[in-house]
């Protein structure tokens, strides 16, 4: 609860032995101040009554108005705590003083129209979940940016960790997006620099191990029987083809389509960088495609069997729910294969990238060729593989100590 009282705030006494008359706000044991523009002599303060003492020629309406002020900022502290879950003390004061800070609720609802607007999907629907579960946490209730505070951040964390057993990573991935919001809130100077809480509140995150298959876990998945007719096969197939093919994300080895490959190489521009990349098909990932060609085969043909020729995907929510429905099926897949493979680690396709990282880094790739055949933004992403080989290398100079 936060609590109003009246300040004679004598630090700021004038020549005419004047004092200032104040409401101080306390909430959460913060303090704010609002200027009543009432200044009385000090002789005629009663410090213990918090009023104008009688002597004073207007004591009467001075003192009736300190009242009405003391008793509407009550009132507005007592909605607004009663409507809001989060009233902070500035929020109060702006309140109090007819102030209103916007809402974050509405900025971000903006902001997930733009892009949606802007078809950018997949960031989209990103965005979409992480403010759908904050309004759950929310209970239906607004948040104003002056309500996003370090106390927030710290109670909306532990909700998220501990009430649905969010990871740290995931936790990292709502906040994230929060900050983007606040920051370019404060670009826009819809909210202002110094008040924003990630300048003080840290956010973490935890490394996670990069699952990759060596050359003879590899085999075994290709050597795996498997009837041509069952779905699994062809996950199979895509799941080795990136493996071997500069380890392309399932995004781009669903949508590649015969014209997309001369027979010698793939050229393609990747979905989620924008990029063009031209990479010669290796042997085996070479022999995998040539077992999908047919007489009948077009060239707008989808060389793998997931997408349908037959439907229009240029809208990006119709693509976007496709190459989601087929990701999840393929994820689950393969995490079946690797059962029956006797591969202890865990499966899912993004690992055929790693796959292809470290392999290509072993073989002596250049870091520089690997980083661009992976469309990586920045080198240091692939600088994390180069990691993996060298741990690899230091495991394998133990032998000196045995």
């Amino acid at each position: 609860m936060s609590t109003v009282a009246v300040i004679f705030n004598e630090g700021k006494i004038n020549k005419k032995g004047e004092v200032p008359i104040w409401l101080r706000i306390i909430k959460d044991r913060k303090s704010k101040y609002i200027a009543l523009g009432v200044r009385v002599h000090k002789d005629n303060w009663d410090p213990d009554k918090c009023k104008v003492r009688k002597n004073h020629p207007n004591s009467q309406r001075l003192n009736n108005y300190i009242a009405k002020r003391v008793a509407d900022a009550e009132g507005v502290a007592l909605d607004l705590e009663t409507n809001s879950r989060y009233s902070s003390p500035r929020k109060l004061k702006d309140a109090i003083l007819g102030r209103t800070s916007e809402s974050f609720i509405k900025y971000a609802e903006k902001n997930i129209q733009v892009l949606k607007n802007n078809e950018k999907i997949g960031t989209l629907a990103k965005y979409d979940s992480v403010l759908t579960k904050l309004k759950v946490y929310l209970k239906g209730q607004d948040l104003t940016f002056d309500e996003i505070t370090v106390s927030f951040l710290k109670d909306y964390e532990s909700y998220l960790k501990n009430k649905l057993s969010n990871s740290i990573n995931t936790v990292h991935s709502n906040l994230k997006v929060l900050r983007k919001l606040v920051n370019d809130a404060v670009r826009e100077e819809i909210f202002p620099l110094e008040k924003n809480p990630f300048l003080r509140f840290k956010l973490h995150t935890e490394k996670t191990k990069k699952n990759f298959l060596t050359d003879e876990e590899l085999k075994v998945l290709e050597d795996l029987p498997l009837n041509t007719s069952l779905k699994s096969h062809h996950h199979r197939n895509m799941y080795v083809f990136a493996a071997y093919t500069g380890g392309l994300r399932i995004s781009d080895v669903l949508q590649l389509k015969w014209e997309n490959y001369d027979g010698e190489r793939i050229i393609l521009h990747t979905q989620k960088t924008d990029d063009t990349l031209s990479i010669i098909v290796p042997n085996k990932a070479r022999v995998i495609l040539d077992s999908y060609k047919t007489s009948d085969t077009k060239s707008q043909d989808f060389i793998f069997p997931f997408l349908k020729n037959y439907i229009d995907y240029s809208k990006p929510e119709v693509l976007f729910k496709a190459i989601s429905s087929a990701t999840a099926y393929t994820n689950k897949d393969l995490e079946a294969l690797r059962l029956k493979c006797g591969i202890e680690k865990k499966l899912h396709f993004h690992t055929s990238r790693h796959t292809f990282a470290v392999r290509a880094l072993r073989k002596g790739m250049r870091i520089e060729y690997v980083s661009k055949l992976m469309a990586h933004a920045d080198i240091k992403t692939t600088q994390i593989y180069a990691k993996i080989v060298n741990e690899d290398l230091d495991k394998a100079m133990q032998v000196f100590n045995d």
